[in-house]
């Protein structure tokens, strides 16, 4: 049963139209949404979860022309490293607008994490995200730190990137990390999942329409079964070991589901928790009820056991 403290939540989620004095609840996005609007948004949403720890500081750096960002727990050196692919539907999102969540990671697992802003769409549809994503790991690379003492992690669109990534280096025959944390993860953009349709009115944080708007937008005519799009539909074997998360009412749900099982299916170690009446990404929104803050600790020892930080 879910706690008192996530029903809260997810109440003033869903019902957050109301704070707008907003008394229908409306799709926020569609074809018609203004994109440089909505990332203005997006990041002005982001600033709400508050200022970064002390303990945390940030150091920009280039990779080419690509901007990127260290998230770094004070005194800790850049011996082990998180790889984050920030979410956003490949349309939205930055490394600004993700570090509140980023600096949970680092300071719950002790461990640098270097987040890239990876080109977006329409402007730049794809590969330009997943050629960026390949990018950023050749640069990690070159700063001296092994693979196996590399994780990536992603939420939403960037926890599919994520998975796309790692299939593109092992057909690019470059090494890969020691594991991968996803949550969320959009790994279908065909948008076939039956979740999309049966938690469509119980979904508390997306809409349906937006996961269609920004495939179609990242896709650009390109077939959307091509599994560095879309990597439900890879070959999924010799995959590092993979921690999933979802929430069982999100409109995503089978998208971390069916990736599980076909990852398991290909003799990959994955872990999959699907969380009761939980919603897109809600680890994330540690420490606010126990579910997100189980799943927060979860997810950093896994991070620490495979970096073999412990």
């Amino acid at each position: 049963m879910t706690s008192l403290k996530s029903r809260l939540f997810i109440f003033l989620l869903r019902h957050r139209n109301m704070f707008k004095f907003q008394f229908k609840k409306r799709p926020e996005i569609t074809r018609d949404t203004s994109i440089p609007d909505l990332r203005a948004q997006t990041e002005k949403a982001g600033r709400l979860f508050g200022k970064l720890p002390q303990a945390i500081r940030i150091e920009a750096v280039h990779i080419g022309e690509m901007v990127a960002e260290w998230v770094t727990p004070q005194q800790t050196a850049k011996e082990r490293a998180i790889l984050y692919f920030h979410g956003g539907g490949y349309v939205i999102g930055s490394p600004q607008g993700h570090r509140p969540h980023v600096a949970k990671v680092v300071q719950g697992s002790g461990i640098p994490a270097l987040v890239f802003d990876y080109r977006l769409a329409p402007e730049h549809p794809f590969p330009a995200a997943l050629d960026d994503a390949v990018a950023a790991w050749r640069w990690l690379l070159a700063q001296n730190i092994a693979p196996e003492r590399i994780a990536f992690m992603g939420d939403s669109a960037g926890g599919g990137l994520c998975l796309a990534a790692l299939l593109a280096l092992r057909e690019q025959g470059l090494p890969l990390p020691a594991g991968a944390v996803a949550l969320s993860p959009w790994t279908d953009l065909t948008c076939s999942g039956e979740s999309l349709k049966s938690n469509e009115k119980v979904d508390p944080l997306t809409w349906r329409e937006s996961w269609t708007v920004f495939s179609d937008y990242y896709l650009a005519g390109q077939d959307a079964k091509n599994p560095l799009i879309s990597p439900l539909f890879g070959d999924l074997t010799g995959l590092p070991p993979l921690l999933l998360f979802a929430g069982n009412d999100e409109l995503l749900r089978d998208d971390a589901t069916r990736f599980a099982e076909k990852a398991q299916q290909a003799g990959v170690d994955v872990t999959l928790r699907v969380a009761e009446g939980m919603f897109h990404c809600y680890p994330v929104c540690a420490p606010m009820f126990p579910e997100a803050t189980a799943a927060m600790k979860e997810l950093t020892e896994f991070i620490r056991r495979r970096l073999q930080a412990d």
